[in-house]
């Protein structure tokens, strides 16, 4: 029954629309392969450190440096890459970002030494930190409001299959060939693949809508309308709205929009990024080498932490099915915290095998509980004009934390401080986020995308 008592804008009518599989579905899947790259990539971070550190004979500063460069190429690819898709389209964005990717892994792999190796890495790091902002933006413009509090905390479980496979493949490819290259150009002939699948998807009708292409939009909008079985209807669609400049300036731009749109808000989606991803990267980073100098074996190393990303599927799990009954705040206000003090009780019985292993299990659980909440969360505090760039921005802070954070963490906090009180700074930041999010930040449960 149709409860308007106008006609409905097009925005309404996709927001409304059955989910189906073979529709919505099929864009979570293929939207949800990119991201499941950018997993495996971040993971391998932590792989490539203690086999470069010994192949170039690199001190933890230097070897830091690794995952340093990739992530900060990340931070800049998560706002480039989210202005350029409220500029020219998620479409084109979508199937860019893993192009880019694989032609600097390739070239990463053929490194004559470390400096020109961080070089490739920032690029390709620069490539797929495109991947969360305009994935999240795209595959959240598509779901139906009922179903999208699920289907963006499902698109997480991407990145536990993401970050388990790269540490099981990476572990069955030292012990057999023992070449840290082939760690990294397993990943390109999948990656391209994607790509490839990925000029197929249509783009987003709210885009379209936003940017005044009554008529693509209308298309698109039907085509869904036809593909789910709907009910046709008449729809509204507004005329074109003010665009974002794909340039330096443009880029600015929205990021002044994003912080004169709510200041309190952007100050809780930067903090819950910069904090809750900081513990998971330091974790992912420096646990290999955390654990072959606990006496593990290398590959023993990679299979734990494999292991510690895999539990994280059933975090995501429990959060897909919490996420719409609970809330978004209440599940990052409990997990956020929980996940650094598992990380902290990780650094006191590292010296313990099987303990160290238990609460490293703990703690992949609970922080990938956290994660895909908080980048639905994120995804929902702003109107379609910002999201993608919103999205990015904050994630952009995120990677710039996560990559300075490992680095400082290596050279100072480590050396001066032990694991447990460095693991317990991190862990102290994450509980500020929380408190400002309390106070602050909005519930987005059931809210409509604007």
């Amino acid at each position: 029954m149709n409860t308007y008592t106008t006609v409905p804008s097009g925005e309404q009518v996709v927001q409304e629309l059955p989910w189906r599989w073979k529709v919505q579905g099929r864009i979570f899947l293929i939207g949800g392969l990119g991201f499941m790259f950018d997993a495996w990539d971040v993971t391998l971070n932590g792989i490539l450190i203690p086999l470069l550190s010994k192949h170039w004979s690199l001190n933890p500063g230097d070897a830091a440096w690794i995952g340093t460069a990739n992530l900060i190429g990340m931070a800049v690819g998560a706002f480039v890459w989210g202005t350029i898709a409220d500029t020219i389209g998620r479409k084109r964005a979508f199937t860019a970002t893993l192009l880019i990717f694989s032609i600097f892994t390739v070239l990463g792999a053929f490194s004559p030494d470390i400096v020109w190796f961080c070089i490739f890495r920032f690029m390709a790091g620069f490539g797929l930190g495109g991947c969360i902002p305009v994935d999240y933006a795209l595959v959240g413009e598509f779901t139906p409001r009922r179903q999208r509090g699920r289907v963006l905390t499902a698109m997480d479980g991407w990145w536990p299959v993401g970050a388990a496979l790269c540490g099981f493949v990476s572990a069955g490819l030292i012990a057999a060939f023992a070449d840290w290259r082939l760690t990294m150009l397993v990943m390109v002939l999948p990656a391209l693949l994607v790509f490839w699948i990925r000029r197929s998807v249509p783009e987003s009708p709210l885009f379209l809508i936003r940017n005044g292409r009554r008529e693509e939009a209308a298309k698109v909008i039907d085509d869904l309308v036809t593909a789910t079985g709907a009910e046709s209807r008449a729809y509204s669609l507004p005329g074109p709205q003010e665009v974002p400049r794909l340039s330096a300036g443009g880029a600015w731009e929205q990021l002044v929009r994003i912080w004169r749109f709510d200041w309190k808000i952007t100050t809780a989606a930067w903090a819950l990024f910069l904090t809750i991803l900081l513990v998971y990267y330091l974790s992912l980073t420096w646990m290999p080498r955390i654990l072959i100098g606990a006496g593990f074996e290398e590959y023993k190393a990679f299979l734990t932490t494999a292991g510690m990303a895999a539990v994280g599927l059933l975090g995501v799990v429990v959060a897909a099915v919490l996420v719409e009954r609970v809330g978004r705040k209440w599940i990052l206000a409990i997990t956020g915290p929980l996940s650094a003090l598992a990380l902290v009780i990780v650094a006191f019985v590292v010296d313990i095998p099987s303990a160290a292993v238990f609460w490293l299990l703990v703690f992949g659980f609970v922080v990938q509980v956290a994660i895909p909440v908080l980048y639905t969360y994120v995804s929902e505090l702003y109107p379609t004009e910002l999201r993608g760039s919103g999205f990015g921005w904050a994630s952009t802070f995120s990677r710039l934390g996560a990559g300075f954070g490992p680095l400082i963490f290596a050279s100072v906090l480590w050396p001066q401080l032990g694991l447990a009180t460095s693991f317990t700074l991190a862990g102290g930041l994450v509980l500020l986020a929380v408190l400002w999010m309390a106070f602050f930040s909005p519930e987005t449960k059931q809210h409509a995308l604007d």
